[in-house]
């Protein structure tokens, strides 16, 4: 989970997720109103620098996220980046569909997937609203944990509103521009990047520790508002 500034300069812990292959698929889906070619543009020059290329998949409207073709190169992929931008429209592209449930096999097959900025909050079944910080549905890929994006950005007002809205055993991990929150396959936590992940948990400051190991646990979302936008 990166933070955001994704495939910046600083963002040079995206090296050690090429050792995994030498092509990058990438899904600009969150920037589907705002130029998807210049995001792409940039992750090409960014992942070219570690020696590894990028497909951009196509994937922009619902009808994309049902194309069994798109389906296929998602469940074959070995590296596999979500770009942030909207996350309402990624959320409304990606809900219940085949391509998501490709993304989830993949990654339990053992891909690399990496998610930035509104993207990692996305998939969290609290989708954290980073205009007020209020929560809303996500696409429930993990639930025993919610994400911050753009955390360095946050005022202590906003935080302090969503830390108050979560449910009382839920890990809210806020992360920073160009920093990545990196789980290992044997469900290790550990950080690379420019800036500082702060966990909370109980409204209070909490441990690297207390990370869940597993992304998933049947956690019901409670204080969510289907019907609020990010």
């Amino acid at each position: 989970m990166v933070g955001g500034a994704e495939f910046t300069p600083e963002c040079d812990f995206d090296a050690d997720f090429v050792t995994a292959g030498s092509e990058v698929v990438v899904l600009p889906t969150a920037h589907a109103y705002e130029n998807p070619a210049l995001s792409v543009e940039a992750a090409t020059e960014h992942f070219k620098a570690f020696g590894a290329s990028v497909r951009a998949l196509d994937v922009f409207r619902r009808p994309d996220a049902q194309d069994e073709a798109n389906c296929s190169v998602i469940a074959q992929a070995q590296i596999i980046y979500v770009t942030g931008g909207s996350p309402m429209h990624l959320r409304s592209v990606l809900m219940d569909t085949p391509l998501l449930d490709a993304l989830g096999r993949a990654w339990e097959a053992g891909a690399t997937v990496a998610v930035a900025a509104e993207a990692a909050t996305v998939m969290c079944s609290h989708m954290v609203d980073s205009r007020g910080g209020a929560f809303t549905l996500g696409l429930n890929a993990v639930d025993t944990m919610t994400v911050i994006p753009r955390f360095n950005t946050w005022s202590t007002d906003k935080i302090h509103r969503t830390l108050k809205l979560a449910p009382a055993d839920l890990v809210v991990v806020g992360i920073p521009e160009a920093t990545a929150l990196i789980r290992s396959p044997q469900g290790e936590w550990s950080t690379r990047g420019v800036g500082s992940v702060e966990v909370y948990r109980h409204m209070k400051r909490a441990e690297f520790s207390d990370l869940p190991a597993t992304l998933t646990n049947a956690v019901t979302p409670t204080n969510v508002d289907p019907n609020a936008s990010a």
